[in-house]
């Protein structure tokens, strides 16, 4: 007699809660995650991510000086690698159904990050480091929350997160480069 518990819920229960509720779409009876908490932090990396594609974009566009250009396409690439976070975040927003909050009314005080436009560009590269490791911890706080209760979305995170990282890295480079 064997203790074991089966595998996989049996195909005939599988197929009665997968009728059950249809107009949920992804989200099923195993979804574990408080769904109205899950959709406020997301809107809240959404606003992040929004303020952060802001910021970089005035620094790709502001840039000026010996390292203008080098620095310019890297503010512009990491514009570009946020702005698609943003919309990964705002369509698991949707999949959870919820609605994706891009309204400019409050985007500074829903977003982790602060707009901080700098004067220079060492000032420029240390405000978007600042952010990146205000994104970082955002991030794996998030992740923690969600523990195993809502895998998808702590995929997507962790995702996000290894690029906020490596962003973070790219920054701490050209600010080291800039001072020696």
């Amino acid at each position: 007699m064997s203790d074991k518990k089966p595998f996989l819920t049996d195909i005939k229960t599988l197929r009665e809660r997968a009728r059950k509720h249809i107009e949920q779409g992804a989200i099923t009876e195993g979804y574990k995650a408080d769904r109205e908490t899950v959709i406020k932090i997301l809107n809240e990396a959404l606003a992040t991510e929004i303020v952060c594609v802001l910021r970089y974009k005035r620094h790709h566009f502001m840039a000026t000086g010996i390292n203008a250009e080098a620095a310019a396409a890297e503010f512009l690439e990491h514009a570009n690698e946020e702005q698609m976070h943003a919309d990964q975040i705002a369509q698991r927003i949707v999949q959870l159904g919820g609605a994706p909050n891009f309204s400019p009314d409050g985007l500074t005080s829903r977003s982790h990050a602060e707009y901080v436009e700098g004067e220079n560009l060492i000032e420029m590269i240390k405000e978007d480091l600042i952010a990146e490791r205000i994104a970082i911890d955002s991030y794996r706080e998030m992740i923690e929350y969600l523990g195993t209760d809502d895998p998808t979305t702590r995929r997507m995170l962790e995702e996000i997160l290894a690029t906020e990282e490596e962003h973070a890295d790219d920054l701490a480079g050209m600010l080291e480069d800039m001072n020696s």
